[in-house]
């Protein structure tokens, strides 16, 4: 994406509240190395630490694999009950002898992919896993380019994979920021489906596996989405909560232990749900700022919101200060509409915390004459879209 002219304003916003318990004077801190916290319904980034980094994602990566499979459901391609065989190298990789997470499917027996699916998602299976990619695709490595494909179109522009399972593997590499991403793409996409990501139990022959995302059977509302550990990776979770009608999607990476990783996971999604208010910025006619336009019959369009423009941010600290930027891919061409979609306001704040709000077109630009925009396109050419 390419940036147009940007407006920038700053200010000091005295944001008088309550303190709630889990708000800290100083802002939210975490011990995770990397972490992220997002407001499911505005998209919205709450918080975040070093939420780019590229880091093996562990088992949180069978989310991947999980998106892959939903499509093909979805699609018609599979069906739940479609078997899949547990071959010898699935069985050794992933399975009884692998010592790590396993469903423990027999060698050369048959499941359904119904109980390769919760044997994923509840137990983590790294055989079911190897067992689906073996299936669908005929080996782990041509199942892990799928993967990457399917993250792709996702929007994950830089996850990358070389196993379905998230052992280590120098390719198994995804930032906290795609996790996010991914699990609000599986909610909205697939919500029949996301449902058995609150599954607390699974029975498979004489085994009785508890759904290993502890949080599920707190009172924080959580109802996803994955956990993860490996040596180099550490103890790391995906979690999805909701309490009334909103949802926080939140991912912490990097813990040393398993005990700590539950309890940072619980204070983010707590602080969350109760250390954030909403502000409005300007009015619903307000010129926010405005856009260059190439070809029109002026310069520059204004650019309002669809309503009020309200951010979320945190409650404490007060006084933080707020940096704003309106954004859009330039050449913005003519003709526009009144009411057209054209931009977007980016907030950050000193908190950590990221808003992105729509913004619309205040009034109509007609199409230039040929002269008007042969200048323009010098323009553009030679200078850029600069103000």
């Amino acid at each position: 994406m390419r940036y147009g002219p940007i407006t920038l304003l700053l200010c000091w916003l005295n944001l008088i509240a309550a303190a709630p318990a889990v708000a800290q004077k100083g802002g939210f801190k975490t011990k995770a190395k990397r972490a992220i916290l997002i407001e499911f319904a505005s998209g919205n980034t709450l918080y975040e630490k070093n939420a780019d980094d590229l880091i093996p994602p562990a088992s949180m990566s069978k989310l991947v694999t999980l998106a892959v499979v939903f499509r093909a459901l979805k699609e018609g391609k599979v069906s739940l009950q479609d078997q899949f065989v547990m071959s010898e190298h699935a069985w050794r990789t992933g399975g009884a002898p692998s010592r790590t997470s396993a469903m423990f499917v027999p060698i050369n027996n048959r499941a359904t992919l119904s109980e390769l699916l919760q044997g994923i998602i509840v137990q983590s299976g790294n055989d079911a896993s190897i067992a689906i990619a073996e299936g669908l695709a005929g080996s782990e490595e041509a199942f892990a380019k799928i993967m990457t494909e399917e993250a792709r179109m996702i929007g994950l522009e830089r996850a990358t994979f070389g196993n379905p399972t998230g052992l280590p593997h120098p390719k198994q590499l995804m930032s906290v920021r795609e996790l996010a991403i991914l699990s609000d793409y599986l909610i909205r996409n697939y919500p029949e489906l996301y449902k058995l990501f609150a599954q607390p139990r699974f029975n498979y022959r004489r085994h009785k596996f508890i759904n290993r995302n502890r949080l599920l059977f707190s009172d924080i509302g959580v109802d996803g989405l994955k956990t993860g550990y490996t040596k180099e990776a550490g103890h790391g979770v995906v979690l999805s909560a909701i309490q009334g009608n909103r949802r926080l999607i939140a991912v912490i990476a990097g813990m040393k232990t398993s005990n700590n990783r539950w309890k940072e996971a619980r204070r983010i999604i707590e602080w969350g749900f109760k250390g954030f208010s909403d502000y409005k910025l300007y009015n619903g006619d307000q010129v926010v700022g405005q856009a260059r336009v190439w070809g029109g019959s002026q310069i520059f369009v204004p650019l309002v919101g669809q309503s009020d423009i309200e951010v979320t941010l945190p409650r404490f600290p007060a006084n933080q200060k707020l940096r704003a930027e309106v954004v859009y891919d330039t050449p913005l061409k003519s003709p526009i509409a009144k009411g057209d979609k054209i931009a977007f306001l980016k907030v950050t704040s000193t908190a950590g915390t990221t808003n992105k709000v729509p913004l619309y077109a205040a009034e109509d630009v007609e199409r230039a004459g040929t002269m008007r925009r042969g200048l323009d396109s010098l323009f553009h050419l030679a200078f850029g879209w600069l103000p």
